[in-house]
């Protein structure tokens, strides 16, 4: 009869080492995905809050006379600025209205009238 307990003492004393052992790996098995959440923000997250952050200065400091390019492609001087739209003249007596977060970059001065002179 003491030979059929034998075996069950055994396999408790095995599962306490086993849950011991997987006790003290918790915390290693944490360490992967902390460290990969980490890099997934300074790589990914960070940079694009940065880009987002520079974005919304540059919409928000447009001002009439500036020269911008469009998400559109639109290249052209602002010449009326509203709470969301702007002014771009894009040409001689042509002129439309955009959304101000279509702004994709500023243009150096004289951009605008280099562009018409290439045309002609």
């Amino acid at each position: 009869m003491l030979d059929f307990l034998i075996p069950n003492a055994m396999a408790a004393d095995e599962a306490v080492t086993a849950t011991q052992a997987m006790g003290a790996a918790g915390f290693e098995g944490l360490l992967f995905p902390v460290a990969l959440i980490i890099i997934f923000y300074f790589l990914l997250i960070r940079p694009q809050q940065k880009r987002n952050k520079e974005h919304k200065e540059l919409v928000a400091g447009s001002k009439k006379g500036d020269e911008i390019v469009t998400n559109g492609g639109l290249l052209g001087k602002i010449t009326d600025v509203d709470d969301s739209f702007i002014t771009l003249e894009i040409g001689p007596n042509m002129s439309v209205q955009v959304m101000k977060s279509s702004i994709s970059s500023v243009m150096p001065k004289g951009t605008y009238a280099a562009a018409g002179k290439a045309k002609k």
